[in-house]
């Protein structure tokens, strides 16, 4: 069953259970994959890849959001947001410690043979690619920064 069809099913165990707040985060996630699925240029497929990158930039905005409402003292708003990014973080895979994060970059280092914080982007590229999901963009950036200035 690809993430699509789970996502599906799940809505309608939210209906069945009357779960409002899960069932808000699962037809935005729904719409966004629809969405992406009948997207100019698209084949009309959706990878779990792809479903990944969308995932995980939805739980980045409901995260982002919340952040936003608590600066402005509207914690009630806050709180659907932070409830609707917990739903959609446990569809995606579990995320790299810190320990893990370094270990993953060094190998991805070691293999491409960069050793020269000008070749960042080098490393970048890869480790975005392979880490798409299990960390955020910029902790892969600052650590692969920290690495090559060693």
């Amino acid at each position: 069953m690809n993430l699509f069809d789970k996502i599906s099913a799940d809505i309608k165990s939210a209906m069945l259970a009357k779960e409002k707040v899960r069932l808000e985060a699962l037809r935005g996630i729904k719409k966004e994959f629809l969405e992406a699925k009948t997207a100019k240029g698209s084949d009309g497929e959706l990878s779990d890849e792809q479903a990944m990158k969308i995932l995980a930039k939805m739980a980045k905005q409901r995260r982002e959001t919340a952040q936003i409402y608590i600066e402005q003292n509207r914690p009630e708003l806050a709180e659907t947001e932070l409830a609707e990014a917990t739903v959609i973080e446990e569809y995606l895979p579990k995320p790299l410690s810190d320990e893990e994060l370094t270990a993953e970059l060094s190998t991805i280092i070691t293999e491409l043979g960069v050793t020269d914080p000008r070749e960042m982007g080098k490393v970048m590229g890869v480790a975005s690619k392979k880490l798409a999901g299990r960390a955020d963009g910029k902790a892969i950036s600052a650590k692969v920064r920290e690495l090559l200035s060693k």
